[in-house]
């Protein structure tokens, strides 16, 4: 049988590419972060690019944005007046974000807002159409409880690394485990929502507002 990686790979290699200013972001990414393994990657993105073009969604929030890499596949579905919202703490990451979104054929339509995302939300107007939670996972609770409320009913929600590298199905004891296990757990037993939880590379947790 193949191990996780193998079957990983086979799948980005019988993925579309991406264009050429996410691959520029993907090796700048690399090259300029500690942390690489947080961006969404071609086939993630590619997954979130085709969730926004099959939406259309005139609005999106995102909820961490690194360095604007999925915030870019989620633009890609934006109908000309649409907007996308994205949230990132780490202010150190802005002017190369904000590089890629001015480079885009996007821009225009895509804001970033550089804070604590419990700051921020509460200054956005809703409705949103897709929603993407991708900041600290101990605070993904918080989040989901403050975004639900502004997404539209039949609106989508994502949350990415549920999984949290096998450890959650492992039933590891560390904080950041415990928290996504209660995350999912809020998530499928709230009948707000009806949800999807997929194996897609650290796992992506999928609610529609009902």
């Amino acid at each position: 049988m193949p191990n996780q990686h193998t079957t990983a790979l086979y799948c980005e290699e019988h993925t579309s590419t991406p264009d050429a200013l996410l691959l520029e972001l993907e090796r700048e990414t690399h090259l300029r972060t500690l942390s690489p393994q947080m961006l969404s990657g071609r086939l993630q993105g590619q997954f979130l690019r085709f969730i926004s073009l099959m939406l259309r969604p005139e609005r999106v929030l995102e909820v961490g944005t690194f360095t604007g890499y999925s915030a870019l596949c989620l633009a890609a579905g934006l109908p000309e007046h649409g907007i996308l919202h994205t949230i990132e703490a780490n202010d150190e990451l802005a002017p190369l974000i904000r590089n890629y979104f001015d480079r885009s054929p996007h821009a225009g339509r895509l804001t970033l807002h550089v804070g604590d995302a419990a700051d921020v939300i509460p200054t956005l107007e809703g409705p949103f159409d897709l929603v993407l939670l991708d900041a600290g996972k101990l605070d993904y609770i918080q989040h989901y409880h403050m975004v639900l409320p502004l997404l539209q009913p039949g609106g989508i929600l994502l949350a990415d690394n549920v999984l949290w590298d096998g450890k959650v199905v492992q039933n590891e004891q560390d904080d950041t485990t415990r928290a996504l296990r209660a995350f999912n757990e809020l998530v499928h037993r709230d009948d707000r929502v009806e949800n999807l939880l997929l194996p897609l590379r650290d796992g992506l947790m999928m609610a529609r507002k009902k």
